[in-house]
């Protein structure tokens, strides 16, 4: 997948974002949540992708369903297919059933639930290669999964720190062959075969990994990403990329930012 030229993202609005349970370590369900503010810096990344000059697609959110403004789990597409998402945790379930539904009123050809857990681009990002994420959501057995459906090869990285539960909080492609990380969150082999694969990535610090950096989107150019990655976006400079700092601090509150809100559409 080329990561150059138009893009087609797809985002769902957090109408009725919340932190209602706990099921990674940054949500804490007694502090209140402003809604309107996350409302406001969703937004932001919409307009700016629209500035940069992609196309936004947006589906409805759904009563009851507060991550659901976290589109990027919610599958992997190729084209007019969909391999829809099928999530760890209870909580998150009855986003499958509304997944599945705007899937298919975008004009989608063929949507399919996934076998085995598998939290979409959440634990699935396309460079070069079909990066494939495990360790504390998507089940390592859908990596083959993935692989039969988009036709091409998955490598398979193990992510050990609980904090970056997902790989798009831990690993931010840039181009098709460059990427951002920080090695905290994998293991000793994974780093290897990131080292391998991306010899010249930006190694991120813990602070650019804590600030949800990594949570960024890039369309070869233009990277936004959440503006508390102070180190991450001075390496994006020095790289010649037009990083945009965004405040996703009350997405964050949940444990996503700027990538978790946007589903790649690719062609």
């Amino acid at each position: 997948m080329s990561l150059t030229g138009t893009r087609r993202v797809l985002m769902c609005p957090p109408t009725y974002f919340g932190v209602e349970y706990r099921i990674n370590p940054w949500m804490d369900p007694t502090r209140p949540v402003d809604r309107r503010r996350a409302v406001r810096q969703w937004r932001r990344i919409a307009d700016l992708y629209r500035a940069a000059g992609h196309a936004v697609l947006t589906v409805d959110a759904a009563a009851g369903l507060p991550d659901m403004v976290f589109s990027a789990n919610a599958g992997i597409v190729s084209g007019d297919r969909v391999l829809r998402t099928r999530f760890r945790h209870a909580e998150r379930a009855g986003e499958e059933a509304a997944y599945d539904a705007a899937f298919h009123a975008l004009g989608f050809r063929e949507v399919v639930a996934a076998s085995y857990v598998n939290e979409g681009e959440g634990d699935y990002l396309r460079a070069r290669v079909v990066l494939g994420g495990s360790g504390f959501r998507t089940d390592p057995r859908s990596h083959d999964e993935v692989a039969d459906f988009l036709g091409v090869p998955v490598v398979s990285l193990e992510l050990v720190d609980e904090r970056f539960y997902h790989l798009d909080t831990a690993l931010a492609v840039l181009t098709d062959d460059l990427v951002a990380y920080w090695p905290g969150a994998f293991s000793r082999r994974s780093v290897g075969v990131i080292e391998d694969l991306f010899p010249d990535a930006i190694v991120a610090t813990e602070a650019d990994a804590v600030a949800f950096g990594l949570n960024a989107w890039s369309d070869g150019r233009t990277v936004v990403v959440a503006d508390g990655a102070h180190a991450l976006i001075a390496a994006l400079r020095d790289r010649g990329f037009q990083p945009v700092p965004v405040d996703t601090s009350e997405l964050q509150r949940a444990g996503g930012s700027v990538k978790c809100c946007t589903l790649e559409l690719p062609c």
